[in-house]
C-alpha cells in the first residue's frame, strides 16, 4: 500500500497500490474488455489466446507460493475461521509454507512483510530458508520499509533472498537501496506507468518488474511491456492480487507468450474458495498451471456460481474498501501513516 491515506467513499481508505490509481481506471475497462474480446476472438477463429498473443513458448506457466502472516479469524468473527489458522511467528509461517507447497507443489516462495519489525520478518526468512533449502524466496515490504530500515536489512537478506520487492518507497528510494545492496530488485509499485519505466530505465535501479494485466491495460499491452523488458535487460514476473480462475487463465495465457518471463508469476489463488468457472477450481501441477489449448480463454463461467458469488456481494454491504478501520479493530492506534519501520 502506498504511504498517503485519501478520502473517499464515505471514509477513509488506503491509497492502494497501483492497481486503484484514479489515472489506471481507463486501464483496468480495456483490459477486462480485452479479455473479454480476446475469449471470443480466438473462439471464432478456433485458436487459444496465447496464440492470438504470439504463441506459447512454454506448456506450463510457474506460480510462486504467497505467504501472509495472519491472525486465525476476524475481529468481531463476521465469518467462520479460515482453514489456514494463525500466522504470526516464523515456525507458524512456516507451516504456512509448508502446507501450501504441499498442496501445490509451488517451486518458489514470497512472504508479504511490511507488518512485523523488519527483525521479526527477516527471522521468518531465515526459517523458511532452513526449511526450504533448495527454493527461491522472496520478501515483499510493501514499501513498509524507510530506505534506512532496507539498506540495514539487505546485509541480513543478500544471501537468501531470490529478489527484494518493493521493500521502501518510490524509485528514487529503491535506485539508492540498489545501491547498497546485491540482491536484484524487484516492483510492481514504483514501475507502472511508461513514464516510471523510462525513469527507471535511465537508472537501472529496478532489474525485475512484476507486470499486471488488470492495470496495465490488457494481455496484448503486457506482451509490449515483456518485449521493452526485454530491449533494457529487465527480468519479468507477473503481480496478483485476490483473483478467481477467468484472471488467472488470463494470466496464464499472457504468461505463456512472454518468452522473458524469468521468475515464477505471482498467484492468491490458493487463498481463494469460491469460484465462478465450470468445472470448479483450476488444478496445479508442481506449481504450474497448464496452459490451455482450447479455443479463446479455456474456461467457461458457470452462471449458478456466478449467481451466487453475487448474492454475498450484495449481502455483505461493502462497497468501499476502508483497511484503516479494519485495522484498527486489532489495534485502535493503527495510523496507516508508510513506511512504518
Amino acid at each position: 500500500m502506498r504511504a498517503s491515506i485519501k478520502p473517499g467513499g464515505g471514509g477513509v481508505q488506503f491509497e492502494l497500490a497501483p492497481g486503484s490509481h484514479t489515472a489506471k481506471n481507463a486501464d483496468k475497462v480495456i483490459s477486462a474488455m480485452e479479455v473479454a474480446m480476446l475469449d471470443l476472438q480466438g473462439q471464432l477463429l478456433g485458436l487459444p489466446i496465447c496464440d492470438l498473443l504470439g504463441g506459447a513458448v512454454r506448456d506450463e506457466v510457474p506460480y510462486s507460493a504467497y505467504l501472509f502472516y495472519k491472525y486465525a479469524e476476524h475481529a468481531d468473527q463476521p465469518y467462520a475461521p479460515d482453514a489456514w489458522g494463525e500466522a504470526v511467528t516464523p515456525a507458524q509461517i512456516v507451516k504456512q509454507a509448508q502446507r501450501m507447497v504441499a498442496q501445490y507443489g509451488f517451486k518458489s516462495i514470497k512472504l508479504k512483510g511490511g507488518v512485523f519489525a523488519p527483525a521479526h520478518e527477516i527471522e521468518s526468512m531465515k526459517a523458511l530458508r532452513k526449511a526450504f533449502p533448495a527454493l527461491p524466496l522472496r520478501l515483499d515490504p510493501n514499501a513498509n520499509w524507510t530506505l534506512q530500515t532496507s539498506i540495514a536489512a539487505a546485509e541480513e537478506l543478500d544471501d537468501l533472498l531470490e529478489y527484494y520487492e518493493d521493500p521502501t518507497p518510490g524509485l528514487e528510494g529503491m535506485a539508492e537501496l540498489a545501491k547498497r545492496c546485491r540482491m536484484p530488485l524487484a516492483t510492481n509499485m514504483v514501475v507502472t506507468t511508461m513514464e516510471e519505466f523510462r525513469r527507471n530505465a535511465s537508472t537501472q535501479s529496478v532489474k525485475i518488474l512484476l507486470s499486471d494485466h488488470h492495470y496495465w491495460g490488457g494481455l496484448r499491452a503486457t506482451a509490449s511491456l515483456a518485449r521493452m523488458c526485454s530491449v533494457f535487460g529487465m527480468g519479468m514476473s507477473m503481480h496478483s492480487n485476490s483473483h478467481l480462475g477467468i484472471s488467472l487463465m488470463a494470466m496464464t495465457h499472457a504468461a505463456a507468450a512472454i518468452p522473458n518471463l524469468t521468475y515464477a508469476c505471482d498467484t492468491h489463488y490458493p487463498w481463494q474458495e469460491e469460484e465462478v468457472i465450470k468445472g470448479g477450481r483450476i488444478a496445479f501441477h508442481e506449481g504450474a498451471v497448464k496452459v490451455p489449448t482450447q479455443a479463446g480463454l479455456g474456461v467457461e463461467i458457470d452462471p449458478a456460481q456466478l449467481a451466487q458469488l453475487h448474492q454475498q456481494y450484495l449481502d455483505c454491504g461493502v462497497r468501499n474498501r476502508n483497511d484503516l478501520a479494519q485495522m484498527r479493530k486489532y489495534d485502535p492506534a493503527f495510523s496507516g501513516a508508510s513506511p512504518r519501520f
